[in-house]
């Protein structure tokens, strides 16, 4: 056989022929489709002639060779790995997903491209020494997907807005108020010599008007119609562009007949709703990232050096000049200088790449990488985008998420929705054409107009926005919307301990052992600096010496068991007796075991003070839940634990973070669903895990893309009325899918009877869209007043 026309291979079987052409196997034709429905078949260019330029864009993107021009688009540059986002107009469907999604096929030194469909942006990490900014710009132009890029907005740093739904909604606005204006004295037959002599030019004024709302307003709902059919999916917006276009087709043959006005009106209001819940969605999104970013206190604080004092602040207080210390595994929350320290810096988070990138003092340091080696100290020289965090946190390398339900559902009810309605508006036809001939059309297309779902279409993004937004506001920080969906089909919650259901502030600490020497004090504390676990952070503000200025040596954190350090050529190891293999009296207690030089000195004992609330927390979940404590601490707390906690509630101690993964694994396979609340540092595997992964939040920072939600410590009591309202959210949602079902059975009897008229179209196809989010809004509110 010849090779296959779109990856070039040869698998010794029969070829699959379509399109005069030979492919290997379905998936290859299936892509070739995709790119020749999309008007992409320029791709098949790229392959043979791999790097080549159309002529027409040689040199237009020049000036990105210009180093200071290109460092202005960079969001990240480290000399080996640059990260770039592009605004690009002309993204309109999952074909645009998949080709800039495998840029890398097209350039070996693109390593990722990752696409945001809504904003119509795609994020490209390329490797330097193989790649260059114009060389993506090129290639992006030559593929038919050419990036915005305006250098104004690249020294703002603003995002670049799409205003074409705001001119599609004023045009659909503009058009609904004055066709309804004309359509009053129809509305209720007023007779009149000069109504009687321009009706005609009324009318005509009417559609005049309407045609720019069906060809300019509504079309992004025909592109997606079409586009879902091409790939056979009947998806909410094919009977929406059904709807839309018979009401433009009836309406246009009654006025050309003189049969009657028509529906223009409603044609106007609908796509004028539409638009207008498509706006008030994307705006409350919008605000929704600002709430989360800025407004409320985000759960990412960073210790700051005033004067020798270290202070937590909130990151979005963070200033130019400001001197952050940034201690092991937390994450650089803004771009910088290194002042001192050993920075050995995880940028993963950013380009992917695991490997740790060494930093000297002096050099710059980047938002989003993680310090891996002991404590450092910079300084600010942007102030912060906490925008670029949230973009982490929601980057798809951590996102695991499973289907959405709740998208499904809908596509699914659209499906079914769209086969019925054609059947009824079959069966009506004929069943009308032998009662009264006449009367057939116009019940057929009745059935179609009336039947349009576009309140379905609006009650879950409403109703999801809304608690998400309200959630925010009580410092309960989501992911996205589906982990809404995954907290209400939890059966099984697990809690870590040390951090989690104990509070640092309230800890009380003695020391068990030979008495240290101030100089040995000094340089635990040192240590202890750079460490973020909360057993460090607490014996840290317990111990009133002062660190020494300089930094350890030699620093490695070695999670679940302790950190070893070289200061001042003494080589100290703090963490539990296991890890300095030294035999415990203290079996039953939490503490922090202490070896100076390969001697052992003693320990600090922790009495845990657990966090208010706790017990009628347990006591509210255990009505509802499996409940386990799965800690890598021992059981001495144990039987505490069990007096104070609901009797069916299990406990695993002495768990190591590879262990507690494979216990919620275990779980899982069984059946369960499994939500993790954990303090986001020794769990980030078993937060990753779960189905939903919760980190607690302090005062530290303990941003980590495993979870799906951080929570305010502080709130931690009110996690019972979150999990419920989570419950009675997907509730919401289902009973505003019958409320919009009611309104089409309503509209369906005017139908079906022949007595559909333009006044009540008017009335209910616009009611049925306000009250749907009117009636979601009003609800998620009203459910939420507990909080």
């Amino acid at each position: 056989m010849s090779n296959c026309f779109h990856c070039g291979a040869d698998c010794g079987k029969k070829p699959i022929k379509f399109d005069d052409k030979n492919f290997c196997c379905n998936g290859c034709k299936t892509v070739y489709e995709i790119l020749n429905a999309s008007e992409l078949n320029c791709y098949y260019d790229l392959e043979a002639t791999p790097g080549t330029i159309p002529s027409e864009i040689k040199g237009k993107y020049n000036y990105l060779d210009n180093d200071e021009i290109a460092e202005k688009l960079l969001e990240f540059n480290d000399g080996e790995t640059s990260v770039v986002e592009f605004y690009i107009p002309s993204i309109h469907c999952s074909s645009c997903i998949w080709v800039l999604e495998n840029l890398n096929k097209l350039n070996e030194g693109i390593t990722t491209s990752l696409v945001n469909f809504p904003k119509k942006t795609v994020r490209v990490t390329f490797k330097n020494k193989l790649t260059s900014l114009k060389a993506i710009a090129e290639l992006n132009t030559s593929i038919g997907y050419e990036p915005y890029i305006s250098l104004e907005d690249a020294d703002s740093k603003n995002n670049k807005v799409d205003k074409t739904l705001i001119y599609q909604l004023s045009i659909a606005a503009f058009s609904f108020g004055n066709i309804m204006l004309l359509s009053f004295p129809e509305y209720f037959q007023v007779d009149g010599f000069w109504l009687e002599k321009y009706k005609y030019l009324f009318r005509w004024l009417m559609f005049l008007m309407v045609v720019p709302v069906v060809f300019y307003s509504a079309k992004d709902y025909f592109i997606s119609a079409v586009k879902g059919l091409r790939h056979k999916i009947l998806n909410i917006d094919v009977p929406i562009s059904l709807g839309i276009s018979v009401l433009f087709i009836r309406s246009t043959v009654e006025i050309l007949l003189d049969i009657g006005t028509g529906f223009f009106d409603s044609l106007a209001g609908l796509v004028f709703f539409l638009l207008l819940g498509k706006f008030f969605q994307q705006r409350t999104y919008n605000f929704l990232s600002f709430e989360r970013d800025y407004k409320s206190y985000f759960p990412i604080a960073v210790t700051k050096i005033v004067n020798g004092e270290e202070k937590n602040i909130p990151v979005k207080d963070i200033e130019k000049g400001d001197r952050l210390l940034i201690r092991n595994e937390e994450l650089i929350p803004v771009d910088g200088i290194l002042i001192n320290g050993n920075a050995a810096l995880d940028y993963s988070f950013v380009t992917g790449e695991s490997i740790p990138v060494s930093k000297n003092s002096g050099d710059k340091l980047f938002a989003g990488g993680k310090q891996t080696s002991g404590a450092i100290e910079m300084e600010v020289i942007n102030t912060i985008s906490q925008s670029y965090l949230t973009q982490l946190w929601s980057n798809d390398v951590f996102n695991n998420s499973e289907d959405i339900t709740i998208k499904n559902l809908t596509d699914t009810i659209s499906k079914y929705f769209t086969i019925a309605i054609l059947l009824i508006a079959f069966v009506a036809g004929i069943a009308w054409y032998f009662i009264n001939p006449s009367m057939a059309f116009n019940v057929v297309t009745a059935v179609l107009i009336i039947a349009c779902p576009c309140a379905l279409a609006l009650s879950a993004p409403f109703a999801f926005g809304n608690i998400l937004r309200i959630f925010g506001y009580k410092k309960f920080y989501l992911k996205n919307a589906e982990t809404i969906e995954n907290i209400s089909k939890i059966d099984t919650i697990i809690f870590d301990k040390t951090g989690t259901i104990t509070s640092n502030d309230k800890t009380q600490i003695h020391y068990k052992g030979v008495n240290l020497s101030s100089e040995e004090l000094i340089a635990v504390k040192t240590i202890l600096r750079s460490s973020n676990h909360p057993l460090s952070r607490s014996l840290y503000s317990y111990i009133v010496e002062k660190p020494f200025e300089e930094k350890p040596e030699e620093f490695k954190e070695i999670l679940g068991k302790g950190v070893q350090a070289v200061i001042n050529n003494s080589k100290l190891k703090l963490g539990s007796a296991s890890f300095l293999n030294v035999e415990s009296n203290s079996l039953n207690e939490t503490a922090i075991h202490i070896q100076i030089n390969n001697k052992y000195k003693g320990c600090y004992i922790f009495n845990n003070s657990y966090r208010e609330g706790t017990k009628e927390v347990f006591n509210i979940l255990a009505e509802n839940y499996n409940l386990i404590i799965l800690s890598g601490d021992n059981d001495g707390e144990k039987p505490y634990l069990e007096k104070l906690l609901p009797k069916k509630t299990q406990f695993q101690f002495n768990q190591k973070p590879e262990d507690k993964l494979t216990f919620i694994e275990s779980r899982q396979k069984k059946g369960e669903h499994v939500l993790m609340i954990g303090d986001g540092l020794n769990d980030a595997g078993a937060l990753a895990q779960s189905n939903v992964g919760i980190a607690i939040s302090e005062d530290v920072n303990v941003f980590s893309p495993a979870c799906d939600a951080i929570l305010d410590a502080h709130e931690f009591e009110k996690l019972p009325v979150f999990f419920k309202l989570s419950k009675k959210t997907i509730r919401v949602i289902k009973a505003s899918f019958v409320f919009s079902f009611l309104y089409n059975i309503i509209g369906m009897y005017f139908a079906l009877t022949g007595q559909l008229t333009p006044v009540v179209a008017a009335i209910l196809m616009p009611l049925s869209s306000i009250s749907i989010v009117v009636f979601v809004t009003i609800l998620t509110n009203w459910i939420s007043k507990k909080l």
